[in-house]
């Protein structure tokens, strides 16, 4: 009962136009389809499991005609939120979101699409009822070849930093830099992906012709007119604290892995990044001083099964191909990295101070004053030595070269 009236019996509510037959043996086009889901957009919040659980069974358009027109409600919700869901229904009208969709440039993909990203659909009953794209490329292409780059809005210049050289170093090479838009991080991992002419998408918490926040309206009308804004509520929704937490689910999906530049213990950013973790992508971490409460939800992710990170190559060899190996980690090398074995012994032999004698250094080294002798030649016409009559002593090259040298340390 609804107002104190009883609901008109669903035999003799015509129902919408693109809703399900009697017999449900129609054929049903993709338009149709689209119409169903785009209803279900404004219906059905995002992440809603129960529901998802609903529509996967009996399908979309059976749910439409059921929200519509009244029928059995979905198994897990009670009275009280059916009349909640029904109500939605009754103000929800497909065909004015999409035509408003159109008018701002964006269009609605939904499974079945070839747009469609099928990474979604590991997201099982919390899948997206579909989402609104913003912008020219096809979300699917990009998708297959995307890393998520979140952490805290209130970030540092640190954080700031290593965000926006993540992106525009993934986005050299050739890698899509996914964000959720947001102050801190996110808009640093954006900015870039922008500045180095790469790919990036915004996946947004609220209708994409809407853009959150205010504060970076220019930056996500870029995203748009360069790469992608995503978002899974229709025109004109706002966002809400749930809704932020939810659209990280989708973040983590859409991606072959998630990197965390800085996160508090509750951060929304650790969300996305355990979320990979249970989808079976990867979760990484860029480290922080231990000091920063902003880095310490970040080494807590990587006490765990994430794997650190500290560049664009290191993200590259983990999410890539075969072949995309990040460079070997090395020192400076200093020129008495480049001696003979004999020569660098016998240079370590020789006083940091003063002149020593050719058969104290022999013996210092281990060889022959024949030997050593050679050696201390050798090593004065590379600058290392100095002699001084019957002594030898280093350079001020050499004392200055081994005071750099701290791999004894």
């Amino acid at each position: 009962m609804r107002d104190g009236r009883r609901p008109r019996p669903a035999a003799a509510h015509r129902g919408p136009p693109w809703g399900a037959d009697g017999d449900r043996r129609a054929v049903v086009s993709q338009e149709d389809e689209r119409l169903r889901r785009a209803f279900l957009a404004r219906v059905i919040e995002p992440g809603d499991e129960v529901c998802g659980r609903w529509l996967r069974a009996v399908g979309a358009a059976e749910a439409v005609r059921r929200l519509v027109a009244g029928g059995e409600q979905p198994r897990g919700v009670t009275d009280k939120r059916w009349a909640g869901l029904r109500a939605r229904a009754e103000r929800a009208d497909p065909e004015r979101d999409l035509a408003v969709a159109r008018e701002a440039g964006t269009r609605f993909v939904c499974p079945g699409d070839p747009e469609w990203p099928a990474q979604l659909d590991d997201l099982g009953d919390t899948r997206p009822t579909g989402l609104w794209v913003r912008g020219r490329p096809s979300l699917r292409i990009w998708a297959l070849r995307s890393v998520a780059v979140v952490g805290a809005r209130a970030c540092t210049e640190y954080g700031a930093h290593m965000a926006a050289t993540l992106g525009a170093g993934l986005a050299e090479r050739g890698w899509v830099v996914v964000s959720g838009g947001a102050y801190g991080v996110d808009g640093a991992a954006h900015r870039g992906a922008l500045g180095a002419g790469g790919a990036t998408v915004a996946v947004l918490a609220c209708g994409v012709d809407r853009p959150y926040p205010r504060g970076h309206t220019e930056l996500i009308t870029r995203i748009a007119e360069q790469g992608l804004v995503v978002g899974e509520l229709p025109p004109g929704d706002h966002p809400t604290p749930s809704r932020f937490i939810l659209r990280n689910r989708v973040i983590a999906a859409l991606t072959r892995g998630t990197v965390v530049v800085e996160a508090a213990y509750r951060s929304g950013a650790l969300v996305t990044a355990r979320a990979a973790q249970r989808l079976g992508r990867f979760a990484m971490g860029v480290p922080g001083p231990v000091t920063s409460g902003l880095s310490a939800g970040v080494h807590e992710l990587l006490r765990g099964e994430a794997v650190l990170v500290t560049d664009a190559a290191d993200v590259a060899e983990l999410v890539g191909d075969i072949g995309e190996l990040a460079p070997d980690r090395r020192g400076p090398v200093l020129p008495r990295d480049l001696l003979d074995p004999g020569a660098g012994r016998v240079l370590a032999a020789l006083p940091a101070r003063g002149l020593a004698g050719a058969e104290d250094i022999a013996r210092g080294a281990g060889t022959t004053t024949d030997d050593a002798v050679g050696r201390l030649y050798e090593l004065r016409s590379l600058g290392f030595v100095e002699r001084h009559g019957d002594g030898w002593k280093l350079t001020r090259q050499a004392m200055i070269s081994l005071r750099g040298d701290r791999r004894g340390c």
